[in-house]
């Protein structure tokens, strides 16, 4: 029992934040007369908010650095509209396309980074100056006018599914099978980390609570699954979310770069003592940034099916509320991958149950502001409380 309580307390805002998201999906299901979680409307969650779900990522680990990115929204803005001048009135090939404007955000990410690791500007004073420059540019690209309609290639990243199986059925055969996969997966590597854990002699979970902590989770991902294969099965923003969650959760847990992020969140003065190229971490996280600006801009394109002036407005307001409300610290060293997009899920959650029961905009901005609030608060509290 001790060691169950060791184990809840050592992630107490990672289990605090995934129950906070269970109660505000059962309110609002309740409040909205069950369409919050319909096939239709989870898939529609999901396409409305993949972009800010993408941005969450990368800001994650600016502020893991101690930093902070305000240009984001308009960097997106940004490249969606490179990209469509590229592709509808240039008739450029979206697939290169796609990787200029990869490589587009990559630079601006450059640009910033090296005004903020070498020449010791703020990051807020230069992602302030990028946030009013690449808005401007943004307008002057676009010439103050919509640019569409994009390839129907194009569109398919943000707004299409993965094939099904031939025949004719009520259920995406494709999408229950990967449910089945992710939940073998799952087993495996929790299993695999659990007899890790056992071998170094770390406390790990009694055996009746781990039990039942798989099986919630599994039965959690094949009713997920089983929901969006009542629909149209799995979208491919999903997969690409996926892939990313994965990927950059990796790079955070493993890897000699994760540990030099958090390091350098952590005290920078002792991770340069220690070895850790602070300068260079902090410029190829700008640069990383950038990259998943790009992105998301694409994105956000795509399911527009237009590049527009107004395009990426508060976007990067939503992605910090994200990475807060999700568990990182404010004051830096601190976060997971995982914790950015339960926090984003928190957002959309909100966003999408607030509009389904017809709360205007200015209750939902509000109300938006007081959990962000609250939940830097509560990091605050435990950060108090630990020491």
């Amino acid at each position: 029992m001790e060691t169950a309580l060791r184990a809840i307390r050592g992630n107490v805002r990672q289990y605090g934040m995934i129950i906070a998201l269970i109660f505000i999906m059962l309110l609002f299901q309740i409040l909205s007369d069950g369409i919050l979680l319909k096939p239709l409307n989870i898939t529609n969650l999901i396409l409305q908010n993949s972009y800010i779900l993408i941005l969450a990522i990368g800001m994650l680990l600016v502020i893991i650095t101690g930093h902070i990115d305000l240009s984001v929204g308009s960097v997106a803005a940004f490249v969606g509209a490179v990209s469509a001048i590229m592709m509808v009135n240039h008739q450029m090939p979206f697939p290169i396309a796609i990787v200029l404007s990869l490589l587009i955000g990559a630079a601006v990410g450059a640009w910033q980074g090296f005004w903020v690791a070498y020449v010791r500007i703020p990051s807020f004073i230069v992602t302030l100056a990028g946030m009013l420059l690449f808005r401007g540019l943004t307008m002057l690209v676009l010439d103050g006018k919509s640019v569409a309609p994009f390839s129907a290639g194009f569109l398919s990243i943000s707004t299409g599914f993965i094939p099904d199986l031939p025949g004719e059925r009520d259920l995406h055969m494709v999408t229950l099978l990967a449910g089945i996969v992710f939940s073998l997966l799952y087993i495996f590597m929790e299993w695999r980390a659990r007899l890790i854990q056992r071998q170094y002699q770390f406390d790990v979970l009694p055996f009746p609570l781990y039990l039942a902590q798989l099986i919630g989770i599994v039965l959690v991902i094949n009713l997920f699954t089983y929901v969006l294969a009542s629909y149209k099965g799995l979208p491919n923003i999903l997969i690409m979310l996926l892939v990313l969650v994965t990927v950059y959760t990796f790079v955070m847990r493993k890897t000699v770069m994760g540990r030099h992020i958090y390091a350098l969140g952590g005290n920078e003065k002792a991770a340069k003592l220690s070895g850790v190229k602070t300068k260079k971490v902090t410029f190829w996280v700008f640069v990383n940034m950038g990259v998943m600006a790009a992105l998301a801009g694409l994105v956000f394109a795509a399911r527009l099916n237009a590049a527009t002036p107004k395009a990426g407005v508060n976007f990067e307001l939503d992605a910090i509320a994200a990475a807060f409300i999700g568990g990182a610290s404010a004051s830096g060293g601190v976060g997971t991958v995982i914790g950015a997009i339960i926090g984003g899920l928190v957002m959309g959650v909100m966003n999408n149950g607030m509009s389904l029961i017809g709360l205007g905009i200015d209750y939902q901005q509000g109300i938006k502001g007081l959990v962000l609030l609250l939940a830097v608060a509560f990091d605050l509290y435990n950060k108090n409380k630990a020491s």
